[in-house]
């Protein structure tokens, strides 16, 4: 197996505007993945995603910040410390205007790059898909109720 991306896409009911407030804000971030998450919304800034009660814990960096289309991040970094020569994944969301909605395209790359050994990077590609399978429903949901109490 390549290890290559992990590639998902959902449609969604609402605009890319708020879309990308999903994607990209903290507050809404750890209402569909994280249970906490902190940074700030700029490229370049340094911030974390928490699970758990800070069990888990890892430190990340925005990548690209264009309202409304596009907000990608790096996570995962081998060590544990920010550090983009180390390697790391990289997950982009690109919003793209569909009909009266969204369709959302997530992307995560880099399991080749980080250079984890072959049994790890195995574990890890597997351990994100199953992760993305369950989240990016969770954020369609999440959308779906925040539009519908608006």
């Amino acid at each position: 197996m390549e290890y290559g991306s992990i590639e998902r896409e959902i449609y969604v009911d609402a605009s890319p505007e708020v879309v990308f407030e999903v994607v990209s804000r903290p507050e809404h971030i750890s209402e569909w993945w994280t249970d906490d998450a902190e940074f700030d919304v700029t490229s370049g800034a340094v911030g974390e995603f928490v699970w758990g009660d800070r069990a888990q814990v890892a430190p990340m960096t925005v990548v690209n910040v264009e309202p409304p289309r596009v907000f990608s991040f790096r996570w995962c970094y081998p060590d544990g410390a920010v550090d983009d020569s180390a390697g790391s994944l990289l997950v982009t969301f690109e919003l793209v205007p569909s009909g009266a909605g969204t369709t959302i395209r997530l992307t995560e790359t880099g399991f080749r790059e980080v250079g984890w050994e072959a049994a790890k990077a195995a574990e890890q590609y597997r351990e994100h898909i199953g992760g993305w399978d369950t989240y990016i429903p969770r954020l369609g949901e999440y959308i779906a109720r925040l539009v519908s109490a608006a």
